[in-house]
């Protein structure tokens, strides 16, 4: 039996069916994920050993729901299972179903009996379904389906031995021959196909039909240009959507029939799932208890991740001390410890966030809960271009928008999904703090409010209400402007409740956090060496010259040697690259109420937006190490040297409050953006239109209030 190894075999199943768990029992560590060409959709492949000489490539296909996909997931699946020279295109399917939904699993099934693939049909979570008191004749079901059918459970390892001796005994079966297909085309139907002629390897009518159907996105040869598909579509007036819809009713009533006819239940039983239902799809109570479980996400990554970060910024400073201590003065010991250290640091201190998110979202996906909240929130959210699963990446994204944009992988539609990614940032992050501790107190006085609140705290509150009212604004914006490359539908499984799978809670998180760091830390990290490179350099002698001039004035007011250092450090940034680009910037935010030197620190807070705060220390020679409110005291004191004026005054402080609400100040945000999108396209737009938006809503405020 070697001459078997290397045929494929596919699992595939509706999303929650429970086949990426079979997947991963079956294949162990024998797996790699990717993804899949041209498309950021993820890619699982494993190698299965049947016996000591027979081994076969395990594909997962992304869940679907039928072969008229309504997603990129959908379409990837589609596409291998309808393309006979697809690299990844299976020998055999093994179609898992849950045999706790199997009326309503089984569509897709009969769409791969009608191309004529050899089918093994696997139902999981057969032990919770013996624990309700039911039971399916699998016997009957082989008979009418005329496809072995295995009864397994994944948790327990029950049924694996069979299902490998099956997949063995099925792999030397030729393709499936029925007496007459599921779903039987209809006479207009065969007239166009009669005329399209043969195009496909080995008939199929079903195949064919297909690609008649998907001819204007397949991206391989069916055997007509483009061009001729259209003319027969408008000569037979061919209707794909009602063809599509037609199609799948007849299907699911025949499924739901044989369902019927092989499940035994008691009718007086009502299930676990059914009743805890009840309270969490309630309209009152599900929204709660939705909103109390995201709090507790939320204070999570805000609270949880501060000290193993607190450690990572820790190590790196130490790190970065021992380094500069070891290293002669030479310009590379600068890019290593100003440059590639903490671009380093910017990557790493992001991982616990980014862990503990998708540690949390893992186990509410692997219990069955993640998809009762997207059927909460999918109608209203819908309104918005996005669906009920951006709601988890707009909440963690009032701790970080890092984490929160990967979170919307989850997303199947691609228009819902960007739509969630580029607003997403418009919710306040934790990054934003320092900065509104600063400037707040500029704009609002403090004074207590009702005995228990303060005008400040308020005024907090406010501008996160503000960055949540920019992100439902900007997305009903491109749901207007983007046009879908496919129409939401909203179908889903809800899973039985059940304990997680806590090998596949680390595999996610696993998997997450290394695409982070591979993918978007290489980006982070070249930007930062950049900026490194823009604030430590300047045109012909300038920097020297600005030193030097720095310790004469330090040497006149007989400033202490940290005062001399942070006098320096402000002199030499003004004669930086960094500080030219701040200079030839200043008409453009003049009209903001900015100088060049809040200048300079926009442009070094694109690194971090919490990096303001410090580059406003060391411009003004305050000294980084200060704290907030002490920082705020000495911005306080600032005078513009022409009119006298105080700098932060209340429009100034209150037109940069409203940037930082609104801007894009992130760099680590559009890496992760870049890696999500697979393109430069998106975070350059994403970054314009937060700009853009940023730069006129402060305008108007500050010529307002001036």
């Amino acid at each position: 039996m070697a001459e078997q190894v290397g045929k494929t075999v596919a699992i595939v199943g509706n999303p929650n069916s429970g086949k990426t768990s079979l997947f991963n029992i079956l294949t162990g560590s024998n797996q790699k994920t990717g993804n899949f060409p041209g498309v950021t959709v993820e890619r699982k492949t494993g190698i299965l050993k049947l016996a000591e000489d027979l081994r076969v490539r395990l594909v997962d296909l992304p869940g679907s729901y039928s072969l008229y996909p309504n997603s990129a997931d959908e379409r990837i699946a589609t596409e291998i299972l309808i393309n006979p020279g697809h690299t990844d295109h299976p020998d055999l399917i093994v179609y898992v179903a849950s045999a706790k939904h199997l009326d309503r699993q089984l569509l897709l099934l009969s769409q791969m009996l009608d191309l004529g693939f050899p089918t093994i049909l696997v139902l999981s979570m057969i032990d919770e379904v013996e624990q309700e008191g039911r039971t399916i004749d699998t016997a009957a079901l082989t008979k009418r389906l005329g496809i072995p059918v295995m009864a397994i459970s994944s948790r327990r390892g029950k049924g694996l031995k069979q299902l490998k001796d099956q997949i063995g005994i099925s792999l030397q079966s030729g393709p499936l021959q029925r007496a007459r297909p599921i779903y039987e085309l209809h006479e207009d139907a065969i007239k166009v196909l009669k005329a399209v002629g043969q195009v496909e390897p080995s008939e199929n009518l079903y195949l064919r039909w297909l690609w008649v159907q998907h001819f204007e996105w397949v991206p391989f040869d069916t055997g007509k240009s483009v061009e001729e598909w259209l003319a027969i579509h408008k000569q037979f007036n061919i209707e794909p959507l009602k063809e599509q819809v037609d199609e799948t009713f007849e299907r699911l009533n025949q499924m739901e029939l044989l369902a019927d006819a092989v499940v035994s239940r008691d009718p007086a039983s009502r299930t676990f799932s059914e009743k805890i239902d009840a309270l969490l799809t309630h309209w009152f109570w599900g929204p709660t208890i939705f909103a109390v479980i995201m709090l507790f996400v939320f204070q999570a990554i805000f609270a949880w991740a501060t000290y193993p970060m607190d450690a990572i910024e820790s190590a790196f400073g130490y790190l970065g001390s021992t380094v500069s201590a070891s290293l002669p003065e030479a310009w590379y010991s600068n890019l290593i410890t100003e440059g590639v250290l903490p671009g380093l640091s910017g990557v790493l201190i992001f991982i616990p966030q980014i862990a503990i998110l998708f540690f949390l979202i893992s186990i509410l996906e692997e219990v069955g809960y993640m998809s009762r909240a997207v059927y909460l929130f999918d109608h209203w959210m819908q309104r918005f271009g996005m669906n009920g699963r951006s709601i988890v990446a707009l909440i963690s994204g009032g701790a970080c928008a890092i984490p929160a944009i990967m979170s919307t992988r989850t997303i199947a539609n691609w228009k819902e999904r960007l739509i969630t990614i580029l607003v997403t940032p418009f919710i306040s992050c934790s990054a934003r703090i320092p900065v509104y501790a600063v400037l707040i107190a500029f704009v609002v006085p403090y004074e207590r409010v009702g005995g228990i609140f303060n005008t400040q705290g308020l005024a907090f509150a406010g501008l996160y209400l503000f960055g949540i009212v920019a992100a439902f604004v900007a997305a009903y914006v491109f749901k207007k402007i983007l046009k879908g490359k496919s129409h939401s539908f909203f179908v889903m499984e809800l899973p039985a409740y059940r304990m997680p799978d806590w090998m596949n809670v680390w595999r996610n998180v696993k998997e997450k956090v290394g695409a982070f760091v591979m993918e978007a830390g290489k980006i982070i990290l070249i930007i930062s060496m950049i900026l490194w490179f823009l604030a430590s350099y300047g045109p012909g002698q300038n920097m020297h010259l600005a030193e030097q001039e720095a310790l004469v004035e330090a040497a006149d007011l007989n400033l202490a040697a940290d005062a001399t250092e942070d006098l320096v450090n402000a002199k030499k940034l003004e004669s930086s690259f960094a500080g030219i680009l701040g200079k030839s910037f200043e008409p453009i935010v003049e009209p903001l109420g900015y100088d060049w030197k809040i200048g300079i620190a926009l442009i070094t807070a694109f690194a971090a937006r919490e990096v303001f705060v410090g580059s406003m220390a060391t411009i003004y020679s305050i000294g980084s190490e200060e704290d907030e409110f002490r920082i705020r005291e000495h911005l306080a004191k600032q005078v513009d040297p022409v009119t006298r004026e105080p700098v932060f005054d209340y429009p100034t402080a209150l037109s940069l409050l409203l940037f930082f609400v609104l801007a894009m100040q992130c760099m680590s945000t559009l890496a992760v953006v870049k890696k999500e999108t697979n393109t430069w396209k998106w975070p350059i737009i994403q970054f314009g239109f937060m700009t853009v938006s940023a730069y006129v809503v402060s305008l108007i405020a500050f010529q307002l209030f001036s």
